[in-house]
């Protein structure tokens, strides 16, 4: 399954392609400029999202899906926008606090980590309309605060001396941040997604005696830890 994203947007893309090719060809007449097609750039991305099993935190990916099924139905007078209106935002409340009662022991920790690697000191690295590349090669790592504002961060961390447990906070906002770790560590992470998404391509083992703690906000963005 680690590739399973990759592969339903290539079967999304394919789809696409055949059935313009058999309309041009007279052999189909499929309308793909139905009523609510708009709908699909909301719903195929968070469907996408919910069966990426790499990919963190899914409640955005949930309340995002719940909205542009909503809004195709509205499209098509299935139901009408007041009665949508009416249920959406409770149901957005259920969703988020299901996902907080269900979460919070786990994130609990991960959060004091943080705080905690904040009294140390974390260094700051920063990224506004602009890319930024910082490779930690033999260097001494002790924790970082990532910012990325339509920009990109890139921290490799893969040849970083890492004495003790650490811990990053990142943060993309209409960016991304690709965090590079070293195989021998085990990554912990609690995301906030807000129409975005945190991602981990790390295989925590029991051998790994090193662990780094990731507390991630994305806005239109995303967070990918490998």
């Amino acid at each position: 399954m680690k590739n399973i994203s990759k592969s339903l947007w290539g079967i999304v893309l394919i789809a696409i392609g055949l059935v313009i090719g058999l309309n041009s060809f007279g052999v189909t007449d499929i309308d793909i400029f139905f009523d609510g097609w708009w709908t699909l750039f909301i719903i195929v991305p968070c469907f996408i999202g919910l069966v990426d099993f790499e990919k963190g935190d899914k409640i955005g990916d949930v309340i995002g899906l719940l909205i542009g099924v909503a809004l195709l139905l509205v499209s098509r007078d299935v139901l009408s926008f007041g009665f949508i209106a009416k249920l959406i935002l409770p149901a957005i409340f259920v969703i988020i606090g299901l996902s907080m009662i269900f979460n919070n022991t786990i994130k609990a920790k991960i959060s004091d980590k943080v705080r905690e690697g904040k009294k140390n000191g974390m260094e700051a690295i920063v990224a506004t309309f602009a890319g930024q590349k910082v490779d930690k090669e033999n260097e001494k790592f002790e924790g970082a605060s990532l910012d990325a504002v339509f920009g990109s961060i890139v921290l490799d961390l893969r040849k970083a001396k890492l004495e003790k447990e650490t811990t990053i906070e990142a943060s993309a906002i209409f960016g991304g941040i690709e965090i590079l770790v070293p195989s021998d560590v085990n990554v912990k992470i609690k995301s906030t997604p807000i129409f975005g998404g945190t991602s981990s391509r790390v295989k925590n083992s029991d051998e790994n005696k090193m662990t780094i703690y990731i507390e991630s906000f994305s806005m239109f963005g995303g967070v990918d830890i490998k």
